[in-house]
C-alpha cells in the first residue's frame, strides 16, 4: 500500500475511517497512535531490529502484531518506507459489520466496547499472532482506507513513560467507540536499604 508509505505522524490520522476486515467482522477505525522507530523512545523499534519488531521495517500496508500482559495481542499499521521502521497502533473502533460474531468473541461487553481499545479491537476481529505480517491489500485482514475525518482529536499516547508528551494520539471527535485516555502508572519507590527491612504487621 503505497500510499502509506509517508511519514508515520501524517498517515496516522489517515486511517481514521478506514476499515479493518477479518472474515465477517469489519471496524471502522475511529482511534489510532503513531510509533516513529528510532526517533521514537516509546517505540518498539527505537533500539533496533529484533525478530520481534522486523515488521516494522518492511513495507507500509502490513500488519505488525505483538503479545502483551501475557493475554492480549495489539496491533500496528506499518507506514514509512521500508527499511524505517514506524507503525500505527490501531486503538479502537466501531464494528460495523459481523456484530454478532464480534458478540461471541466478547462475551458481556456492550456494542460500544466492542472494539473500543487495542486488545479488544484485535479479539473481535479475531487476529493473532499468526497475523503478523498480513499484507493488508491481499488478507487475510484487509485495511480499505476511508473518507478522512472531518474533525480529528489528539493528544498524548496512552499509558507512555518515554515520550509521554508527544501528542500522537489521534481520534475522531465525538466517537463513543474511543478508548479512555491513561497516562502510565506511576513507578513504585524502592525502598532505601540503609532503613533496613520493613516491619512486619501486627
Amino acid at each position: 500500500m503505497a500510499e502509506l508509505a509517508g511519514p508515520v505522524v501524517d498517515q496516522a490520522p489517515r486511517l481514521l475511517n478506514a476499515v479493518l476486515r477479518h472474515g465477517e467482522v469489519a471496524v471502522r477505525l475511529t482511534e489510532v497512535e503513531a510509533y516513529d522507530g528510532a526517533n521514537d523512545p516509546g517505540s518498539h523499534a527505537y533500539r533496533g531490529m529484533t525478530r520481534r519488531n522486523a515488521v516494522m521495517f518492511g513495507e507500509a500496508g502490513h500488519l505488525y502484531c505483538y503479545f502483551t500482559y501475557g493475554m492480549h495481542v495489539c496491533c500496528n499499521v506499518v507506514c514509512g518506507p521500508a527499511g524505517r521502521a514506524s507503525a500505527v497502533l490501531v486503538r479502537a473502533g466501531e464494528v460495523i459489520e459481523g456484530v454478532e460474531v464480534a458478540r461471541e468473541r466478547r462475551p458481556g461487553a456492550s456494542d460500544r466496547d466492542l472494539a473500543r481499545g487495542p486488545a479488544r479491537l484485535c479479539n473481535a476481529l479475531g487476529i493473532t499472532l499468526d497475523h503478523d505480517g498480513t499484507d493488508l491489500s491481499r488478507g487475510p485482514v484487509t485495511l480499505t482506507l476511508g473518507t478522512p475525518a472531518d474533525d480529528v482529536s489528539s493528544g498524548p499516547r496512552v499509558g507512555l513513560r518515554a515520550a509521554a508528551d508527544r501528542q500522537w494520539r489521534f481520534w475522531i471527535t465525538g466517537e463513543r467507540s474511543v478508548s479512555a485516555y491513561r497516562p502510565a502508572a506511576p513507578l513504585r519507590r524502592s525502598r532505601r536499604p540503609d532503613l533496613g527491612p520493613p516491619e512486619k504487621p501486627c
